[in-house]
């Protein structure tokens, strides 16, 4: 079975009864996906940080620019979005950002309530050198996978994301059902 056939049967498992792989008397935090999965981001976060101080970026600020480089968002509403932070911590980051000389502000001349966000000369520059720093990263964190056992992790690990997605979706619904006002 291949990824992309794990992935999709994923959603097989929304007809078959959930297998409950922990129970409260026997969990333990250490071992659990959760807690793992959260081990390995910080650590390669960690890593990341350490391979973009030279360049003077921290994890906050190379996440936002590379996603101005790649075209994800060119606004601050849509880059806080991405990022997954408010509008105002955003706000905040990218002060820091554009005072480094990384990224300008430039207001709409379709929508002047709009401020348009691009990237600088420098800040090009920059982000171009942040795929070579995840690749190195991500490269050492799989060493000793063969290719097919990476295909199949990608695919394990989009299958834990589709349910997560779900449980959050579930639980935003039942929060709007459970305040009308919405």
């Amino acid at each position: 079975m291949n990824a992309k056939d794990m992935t999709n049967a994923g959603d097989a498992t929304e007809a078959s009864p959930a297998v409950e792989f922990y129970h409260a008397d026997n969990y333990f935090a250490e071992t659990s996906v959760g807690h793992l999965m959260k081990k390995i981001v910080a650590y390669s976060s960690h890593a990341i940080e350490r391979e973009m101080e030279p360049y003077g970026l921290t994890n906050a600020q190379w996440v936002p620019l590379v996603k101005l480089f790649v075209g994800d968002a060119d606004t601050a509403a849509g880059l806080a979005r991405e990022c997954g932070l408010d509008a105002g911590a955003m706000t905040r980051l990218l002060d820091r950002v554009e005072a480094k000389g990384l990224c300008s502000r430039q207001r709409s001349s379709h929508d002047r309530r709009v401020v348009k966000l691009q990237l600088t000369e420098e800040g090009r520059e920059a982000a171009q050198k942040i795929p070579v720093v995840l690749a190195r990263i991500q490269n050492a964190c799989l060493a000793g996978f063969t290719h097919e056992e990476w295909e199949t992790l990608k695919g394990y690990m989009h299958r834990i994301l589709d349910n997560a997605q779900a449980l959050a979706a579930a639980g935003e619904s039942n929060e709007k059902q459970q305040d009308p006002q919405d």
